[in-house]
């Protein structure tokens, strides 16, 4: 699941990016209204996590320039006030979900996750192919019954791997989903995750490599 936190006050904004990577998530930050916005409509993220008083373009504006762009990405709004009134004028701009500060952060971890879910029509929180069990709200995941000790990183692939249900992802997609602006497009990150993957996942191999397409989750023999 990638994220991006629009959040101008930076201490704030790289506690959360943080606690969110430390949570699995890939993270990128903007520090006002104006960067946040040319990130969000250049790159494609799941969730939007956006302060709504922000310098250079108010946090209004951002959320309803991106409802009239018709961004994919789930908007949850960020405020110091909690008044029912801000709620409903929140939501009205367009926001997906709305959270006052002061706030529980794993609470935010759970809003971003549904909120990812609600953007994935017909896919289920758990997700399954054969004796592969992945849960994707408790960031879990299990083959025959044994669970898998998954690095944030290899979660992420397997995740993006099954809900593609059976379809090839080339190694940019997984880069684009998984990682984070920061990581090198021309990294062996990609190739190096998955073969860890593959061997965590253990006999018959699940992993299919497809020339020229990618990686995909085969079925079981």
């Amino acid at each position: 699941m990638r994220v991006l936190v629009i959040e101008d006050d930076q201490e704030t904004a790289e506690t959360l990016a943080l606690g969110l990577r430390q949570a699995g998530l890939a993270v990128d930050v903007a520090l006002d209204g104006q960067a946040g916005l040319e990130r969000a409509l250049a790159s494609d993220y799941d969730v939007i996590v956006l302060d709504r008083d922000l310098p250079r373009v108010h946090g209004d504006e951002v959320c309803g320039t991106l409802v009239t762009a018709r961004c994919r990405a789930r908007v949850l709004m960020l405020t110091a006030a909690a008044e029912t009134a801000d709620l409903v004028e929140g939501l009205g701009l367009g926001a997906d979900d709305y959270l006052g500060k002061p706030f529980d952060f794993a609470e935010l971890v759970a809003r971003i996750g549904a909120l990812f879910r609600r953007a994935q029509p017909a896919i289920p929180p758990v997700l399954r192919r054969g004796d592969l069990v992945v849960d994707t709200a408790r960031r879990s995941a299990w083959r025959a019954g044994r669970p898998l000790d998954l690095a944030p990183k290899e979660f992420g692939v397997l995740e993006v791997l099954l809900a593609a249900s059976g379809r090839a992802v080339s190694a940019e997609e997984l880069l684009e989903r998984v990682w984070d602006e920061n990581a090198d497009p021309f990294t062996a990150a990609v190739k190096i995750t998955v073969s860890r993957v593959r061997a965590k996942l253990g006999d018959p191999p699940l992993i299919d490599m497809v020339a020229r397409s990618g990686y995909r989750i085969g079925e079981q023999p």
